[in-house]
């Protein structure tokens, strides 16, 4: 019905619209209050972690605001230069006594005796020094131990000299008296891996089963932490100085260093083994060496060449030597009258990277065989060189007797088979058949008893297992002119004489089985058809080189982010 005019149904539907439109907006204060009270409980907490954490409330400084405090978070967005002079931590020395010092470091260790006094242990690549915080009123302390190890500190101290020597730091004979202490970069409280696990030496794993390992996934997962360790930051030293040296020598021998195309058009030199990727529609190759530019530069009166580059190789091989990219390190030069010109040179190369590398870096070399035990290599100027027969012959006669010896200390049933094959296979090894990369071990066993030595040069290799452009032996040709270089038993080099007639090169790629095609790299064969130089050279694998020098077990140690059929990261 109506009243005054007006509907009362309308009159109650209205003021039900009312009443809901209000609970609606009750409700959603009510969800508004909780969410501001749960906001305001979770950054209570994150604060009570931070103040954890940091021990004490920090101030957060800037390098404009923080000379007029001794401690705090500071954060660098280069805001000015201050001037201050920075000592590297390996320069403390006890001569430097009494010296003020600023030092950039990170915390690996702390250690908080009482409210007043903090050790801290601080690391600078594979130095370490003790630093010592000591407070009367505690702020300082307090803050020096809340800070996570692996955090990135600028301390400000005086250099004293101990009364004892601090055993657990390279800088044994100082510690730092903290006057000012800065955290630039606060760590993560939880690392994925813990640095004294990943230090723990080889010697010390295998005494205690107990101990905690760190696996080589975990460690490649986490490689940036992983390479924090004194060991691998000497390994990569190391690495950089095998590159230096070896351009150093080859640059005061007059080669220059070239840079040759990655991208290439064809797969002819490798076969399958290369990784194919997409050109601009068509397709295009990763290059598996240099092999073919190097000739190239000769041919266009260079002379005398190397390059230091990535190689890539798609060979689906998970073992511990191969990588499906590595750094190569490559020369190529022209000779005279014999290749063993060139053999001379790779010898001299190899001699100069060793001694320099034992005369240069022995911090380094000490700092790996803490970690990862190693004997000496032991090497000499002529290196031993062996034909490929007189090697297969050192097989027979002296491997049989090795592998016995290992036969009779081996229970497992499969393990006693597999020896008693190769047994059998070593003692009727043939002078023409390939050494396989197991009887390649042995053999390096086997020169380093017999002869005391551990790098060698293997020449005149079958001819069959060879490249197409390997010049043959003038004499027999079942043989070739190439040649492998060793160090303790694994090969680190592969080389030749190359063949640089064009009708003697399309007729060895013909009788190849199967027979390779020139076709796609007929710039390549047209190089020698206007007045070539006869050439050799090499391929050296700076990874392998790296490895073997220290008798490291696996060439992922030796390679700063290692590629694999089964690693694309990080």
């Amino acid at each position: 019905y109506e009243e005054g005019g007006m509907d009362v149904t309308d009159v109650a539907d209205g003021e039900l619209a009312a009443r809901r439109a209000e609970e609606k907006l009750r409700k959603q204060e009510e969800k508004a209050r909780k969410a501001e009270e749960k906001a305001a409980r979770q950054a209570e907490r994150q604060a009570a972690q931070l103040a954890k954490e940091q021990g004490v409330a920090a101030p957060e400084l800037t390098l404009n605001t923080f000379e007029d405090h001794t401690w705090g978070n500071l954060f660098i967005q280069s805001e000015r230069a201050t001037g201050r002079e920075w000592a590297p931590l390996a320069t403390l020395l006890p001569e430097c006594k009494g010296a003020s010092v600023w030092i950039r470091a990170r915390v690996s260790a702390s250690r908080k005796q009482g409210k007043a006094l903090c050790f801290l242990a601080l690391r600078q690549s594979m130095h370490t020094v003790q630093a010592v915080v000591y407070a009367k009123e505690g702020d300082l302390v307090a803050f020096a131990a809340a800070i996570p190890r692996e955090s990135v500190v600028d301390v400000l101290g005086e250099i004293t000299v101990p009364d004892v020597p601090i055993a657990s730091c390279t800088q044994q004979h100082v510690e730092i008296q903290v006057t000012k202490l800065f955290c630039v970069s606060r760590a993560a409280a939880e690392l994925p891996l813990q640095l004294e696990d990943a230090c723990r030496t080889d010697v010390e794993l295998q005494a205690d089963p107990e101990l905690p390992r760190v696996n080589q996934d975990v460690r490649l997962n986490n490689r940036v932490i992983d390479l924090r360790t004194a060991a691998n930051q000497a390994i990569f030293k190391l690495q950089s100085g095998v590159c230096e040296l070896f351009r150093g020598f080859l640059g005061s021998q007059g080669f220059t260093e070239i840079h040759t195309p990655k991208l290439v058009g064809t797969a002819s030199e490798g076969g399958a083994d290369v990784f194919r990727v997409e050109y601009f529609g068509g397709d295009a190759y990763l290059a598996q060496s240099p092999q073919l530019y190097k000739q190239m530069a000769l041919m266009a009166d260079l002379e005398r060449v190397f390059e230091v580059g990535p190689v890539f190789r798609a060979e689906n091989s998970y073992t511990h030597r191969h990588m499906t990219e590595f750094t190569g390190l490559d020369l190529e030069m022209t000779f005279l009258e014999h290749y063993s010109e060139v053999l001379d040179v790779l010898d001299r190369t190899f001699n100069a990277v060793f001694d320099g590398l034992n005369q240069r870096f022995a911090d380094e070399l000490e700092a790996v065989r803490r970690q990862h035990p190693f004997k000496d290599l032991r090497y000499k100027y002529p290196c031993l060189r062996f034909t490929f027969a007189e090697a297969a012959a050192l097989l027979r006669s002296h491997g049989p007797s090795k592998l016995q010896a290992e036969l009779s200390l081996t229970s497992d049933p499969l393990a006693r088979a597999h020896l008693e094959e190769r047994v059998q296979s070593v003692r009727e090894h043939g002078d023409l058949e390939d050494i396989g990369t197991e009887d390649e071990k042995l053999l390096g066993q086997i020169v380093s008893d017999v002869h005391g030595q551990d790098f060698y040069i293997i020449d005149k290799f079958p001819a069959h297992v060879r490249p197409f452009y390997t010049m043959p032996d003038p004499i027999d040709e079942n043989l070739s002119n190439s040649y492998d270089i060793f160090i303790r038993g694994e090969e680190v080099t592969s080389g030749a004489q190359r063949i640089h007639d064009p009708d003697m090169l399309l007729a060895q790629a013909a009788a190849k089985d199967p027979p390779v095609d020139l076709s796609p790299i007929q710039a390549y064969v047209d190089s020698f058809k206007y007045g070539a130089l006869p050439h050799a050279g090499g391929g050296i694998g700076l990874e392998r080189v790296v490895m073997l020098f220290m008798g490291l077990p696996n060439i992922r140690k030796s390679s700063l982010f290692p590629r694999d059929p089964k690693r694309l990261s990080p």
